[in-house]
């Protein structure tokens, strides 16, 4: 299946493969208001997690932070109590209270919360990260003071599948889930159709096998992550894909662990470059790649739209491949150069549409 998602000019992209950081910053923030014209006020209720989740909620305060100190808007953070529609409900109400009529939310948890919120604060304006509004049965409702913004994870996984299957030549790899929901689901999936096209066209001898496929059912059980890759590793797997949040984080101790005695196991990160957290000694680390999502640009631009007077109310925009919204980082420490440049071109195929990646799962491992 193809998607070529059409998405506003005023999305910028910034650096992800192999894309200059300092240019796209620049490109996007040359025509923002002054600071000290600048009233804003951004507020962020995190889902479950925290801000330093080292995944989707990072993601999405980093770029409202980079808002806060490139385009002088005034941010904040509130992290509920707990994650019933409720618990955001109160937050969102906080930060409206407190003048944060600007609000970023990550993840599919809140779309029965933005469906309300919408109406019930019409002179706020809403970013739904990873969702789309609605009440419960998916009769779906974008407010014309919201914008809902969906990631192609599967061509996100697609794309770290390849690096580390080249870089892996063979062996044996895993994939370790939060939640099994869409986003994650096709992370999954598009994980898979990278193997299987690097083994078709690319050389490669990598396994996945289905019983080294599992969904934990959380994104916080740190100690449960920790458990499955260990048993992954126990088994002969040489990498772990997560698309996990704290479970993820888990999976990465256990490689840490196991790298410091002199084991060669990876993790496959998600949503953000996870290198820095994969360090284990110097600047060695057991992070191969990351399937990155665009999480903080989603962020960041969506609030120069607004100070621009662009904001795009009731659309849902995707950011993908075409453009560039999906991929991995610029910057790959445990990848050899030729494997980058193999990844760059295939990359590049995928941007054209030259290759196309399912959003489904199809005749996959089950």
């Amino acid at each position: 299946m193809k998607k070529i998602a059409k998405i506003l000019a005023l999305v910028t992209v910034s650096s992800l493969l192999f894309v200059s950081c300092s240019k796209k910053a620049e490109d996007t923030t040359k025509d923002a208001p002054k600071m000290e014209q600048v009233k804003l006020k951004v507020g962020m209720v995190t889902d479950a997690g925290t801000i330093d989740d080292k995944s989707f909620n990072q993601g999405t305060w980093e770029g409202i932070l980079r808002a806060g100190d490139e385009l002088g808007v005034t941010v904040k953070y509130l992290k509920p109590v707990g994650t019933t529609e409720a618990d955001y409900l109160k937050e969102i109400g906080n930060l409206y209270d407190a003048g944060y009529k600007f609000i970023v939310t990550p993840g599919f948890k809140f779309e029965t919360t933005i469906f309300k919120a919408q109406d019930k604060y019409k002179d706020a304006k809403f970013i739904l990260l990873d969702g789309i509004p609605h009440p419960g049965d998916y009769s779906v409702k974008v407010g014309e003071n919201t914008v809902s913004i969906n990631f192609a994870e599967h061509e996100s996984g697609f794309v770290a599948a390849i690096a580390a299957s080249l870089q892996l030549k063979e062996g044996s790899v895993g994939f370790i889930g939060g939640m099994e929901i869409p986003a994650v689901q096709r992370f999954n999936w598009g994980f898979q159709q990278g193997i299987m096209y690097a083994n078709e066209n690319l050389g490669t001898s990598i396994e996945l096998d289905a019983e080294n496929i599992i969904y934990q059912g959380t994104f916080s059980d740190v100690a449960a992550g920790q458990q499955l890759a260990a048993q992954m590793y126990d088994k002969g797997v040489d990498a772990v894909f997560c698309a996990a949040g704290g479970v993820g984080v888990g999976a990465i101790n256990e490689a840490k662990n196991r790298a410091k005695s002199g084991e060669k196991v990876w993790i496959i990160g998600v949503d953000v470059d996870q290198y820095s957290e994969g360090i284990y000694e110097g600047d060695k680390s057991i992070v191969l790649t990351s399937a990155m999502k665009r999480i903080d640009n989603a962020s960041f631009d969506m609030v120069a739209a607004e100070l621009k007077g662009n904001f795009p109310g009731g659309q849902v925009l995707t950011f993908d491949a075409a453009n560039t919204g999906v991929g991995i980082p610029a910057k790959n420490p445990n990848l050899s150069a030729d494997v980058q440049a193999k990844v760059a071109s295939i990359y590049a195929d995928l941007q054209s549409g030259k290759i196309t990646v399912a959003a489904e799962q199809g005749d996959l491992v089950k």
